[in-house]
């Protein structure tokens, strides 16, 4: 008998989309690495009923909920489900980690088969636009997702994995989030893309030319000033397309002051993960990670920031069953 299961996820920075807007062509898609610390950790354990205890115990319980739905189970498991979990919509991909941590955690605990991850996804709704951080949940590193089908392919409903490569162990992404500050989510979410503009081809076009003929070949150089140069410059232009609804290229014009005042420190690769608030920054090995830390700190209290070293998780989330 499984008596308690432990699930390790990463997280996941977004650099930006490929594309949404049009009927007739891919939609969503992206780049993005998964990091850790943070983590999300879920345990499962026997208990006498169901019960989630922990951070976002609310969210957890939705989640466990919708699974056994989807699996038409008869009744609520008698577990009880523990979350330690950074905040959620911080964009660092919490929702999904969870979510996924929960599924696949339950699925162990009640000695169910595996399932593939974009079935896990949907049964507890996720990957409904980028499918960045559920590639990544199955296969850590940096993930290039192709995007969802068009209404010609209906039944390509999740993104593609288009590329997967392992990040270079000793890089390290600095993590800069300001405290109180939340990105869009669920309805707010939904509501900010029918506002906006579809993404022009042209531009499309220019993302998929730095992922490919810039990014790439520098994480398998390896090069960490060009890798950041390109993500830098995807972010940006990624991010131009969200200006309707934010402030330019950026969640608003202090999140675009850090990201430019890293650069100016020297640091290339700097973007807003996703919404935001968070920023990262990457840097070529442990110590530069440091010295920038030092500087950030000088330059913000910290009460203002939360401010994080994480390194590359090239394995993605780990399941463990203990009996």
């Amino acid at each position: 008998m499984t008596r308690a299961v432990e699930v390790r996820a990463p997280c996941r920075l977004h650099f930006g989309m490929f594309s949404f807007g049009h009927a007739d062509r891919p939609q969503f898609g992206g780049v993005g690495v998964m990091v850790e610390p943070p983590t999300v950790d879920v345990t499962i354990e026997s208990a006498a009923e169901f019960r989630v205890v922990g951070d976002l115990a609310e969210r957890s319980r939705q989640f466990a909920e919708l699974a056994v739905r989807a699996w038409s189970l008869r009744a609520m498991p008698a577990c009880e489900i523990g979350v330690h979990s950074p905040p959620n919509h911080v964009g660092l991909g919490v929702g999904t980690q969870l979510a996924l941590s929960i599924a696949a955690g339950l699925r162990r605990f009640l000695q169910l088969p595996d399932l593939p991850v974009d079935q896990l996804a949907a049964c507890v709704g996720r990957g409904t636009r980028s499918a960045v951080g559920t590639l990544g949940f199955e296969h850590g590193g940096l993930i290039v997702d192709a995007g969802q089908g068009h209404e010609a392919d209906a039944s390509q409903a999740a993104g593609r994995l288009a590329r997967r490569l392992a990040v270079p162990e000793e890089w390290r992404f600095v993590l800069v989030c300001p405290i109180d500050r939340l990105g869009l989510a669920g309805a707010s979410e939904a509501e900010a893309f029918s506002r906006m503009p579809a993404v022009p081809h042209r531009v499309t076009q220019e993302l998929w030319r730095i992922t490919h003929e810039e990014m790439l070949p520098a994480i398998e150089r390896p090069d960490c000033q060009a890798f950041g140069d390109a993500v830098y410059h995807f972010g940006r232009l990624a991010g131009e397309c969200f200006a309707a609804v934010q402030s330019g290229p950026f969640a608003d014009a202090g999140i675009e002051r850090l990201v430019e005042s890293i650069r100016d420190f020297g640091v290339a690769g700097v973007g807003q993960s996703s919404w935001g608030p968070t920023v990262f920054a990457v840097c070529s090995h442990e110590s530069e990670a440091h010295e920038l830390c030092k500087w950030l700190n000088r330059q913000y209290d910290v009460a203002e920031c939360d401010i994080t070293i994480a390194r590359p998780s090239n394995q993605g989330a780990v399941v463990t069953a203990l009996r």
